[in-house]
């Protein structure tokens, strides 16, 4: 499908062009989310050719084309780039902005049985796309994200350093047990009104997505136990790493869920670790899921095994942080130019 059309073509001095993707490996994928998807892409203004790519990854419950939104009020993370390089404040590059959403919120970038080939979906149909209709510059591939987008550009660029080369992190995912594990607890608690069933809650979830008290909490472990601890053939297409009535870890998911945890992921892809071209890593301060320790956990281990990195916090916690974007975007851009 080659239609192409503009987003909002009188605001931008570049242009947005989105295209729509017919992915054959989102086919069929089983929770039945749609395989064709639109893929807008930020074009900066003037003939530029062999561009750098980023790709951007938004966070759990967002897709690509949220970063095109615009509020009467604030500018989006598109258009605010695509003013600083019509003014000269940051250089031209193209920004990809993948859809990687789910009935259950997100992907985490990651192949799974119980939710779809996401990652394959990124590296073997995403990336040849944009390089067919785009002037891109060889090697100059870079990936970065907030929060799951976050753990998914460090997911990426372990696993796919050929095709991803700088990465960074913005508030991403990481040491699992100061994050998620916080909110194991509350999952279990908002599943009482269920009756303790995570199928009900499913099925009432179909209809009715208000997520109240503790019902994020939820949503995120039967979301994340989808992406990290698939089972084909358990009930629910996954399996659940903590036991529902008394909120006891069940070991073994826990630790086919810690495989995925980029601060023991990284011991496995040192080699790709050290051959990025960058490694960005930030957080806030006052991150309300603790990924500021997290980030500091996984610095510690890389210093331990020799990986060069950027490691900064910001002042600021989770939420509203769309604007460090912008200035993580022209670090990968210097890194490809490099």
């Amino acid at each position: 499908m080659n239609e192409m059309r503009l987003h909002d073509p009188e605001a931008f001095a570049g242009r947005v062009e989105i295209r729509t993707i017919e992915s054959s490996l989102l086919k069929g994928n089983p929770l039945g989310d749609p395989h064709r998807r639109d893929v807008p892409v930020y074009v900066p203004p003037g003939e530029a050719r062999d561009l750098p790519v980023v790709f951007v990854l938004t966070g759990y419950t967002g897709r690509g084309q949220s970063l095109l939104e615009s509020h009467p009020w604030k500018a989006s993370v598109a258009l605010q780039y695509d003013r600083l390089v019509a003014t000269d404040k940051a250089p031209p590059v193209l920004l990809v902005f993948p859809d990687c959403f789910t009935r259950l919120g997100g992907s985490q970038y990651v192949n799974s049985s119980a939710v779809g080939l996401y990652e394959d979906h990124v590296v073997e149909e995403l990336v040849p796309f944009v390089d067919a209709h785009w002037s891109t510059q060889s090697g100059g591939r870079g990936v970065c994200g907030k929060s799951s987008g976050g753990f998914g550009a460090l997911h990426l660029g372990m696993h796919h350093p050929d095709t991803f080369h700088a990465v960074a992190s913005i508030s991403g995912d990481c040491a699992f047990e100061h994050g998620y594990a916080h909110d194991f607890l509350p999952a279990c608690r908002g599943l009482l009104e269920h009756g303790g069933d995570p199928q009900a809650f499913l099925t009432k979830f179909e209809t009715d997505h208000k997520l109240k008290g503790d019902g994020h909490a939820v949503i995120s472990l039967l979301a994340m136990a989808a992406c990290y601890s698939p089972n084909p053939i358990a009930p629910l297409g996954f399996d659940l790493p903590v036991n529902l009535e008394t909120g006891e870890r069940i070991k073994d998911v826990w630790d086919r869920w810690l495989r995925f945890d980029p601060v023991v992921a990284a011991a496995a892809h040192v080699d790709a670790l050290k051959s990025l071209k960058l490694l960005h890593l930030e957080a806030g301060k006052r991150d309300e899921f603790h990924l500021q320790f997290g980030l500091r956990i996984l610095v510690r281990k890389l210093k331990e095994l020799g990986v060069p990195h950027d490691h900064e916090e910001f002042e600021g916690g989770h939420f509203d942080i769309n604007h460090r974007y912008l200035g993580v975007i022209p670090k990968l851009v210097a890194a490809l130019r490099g």
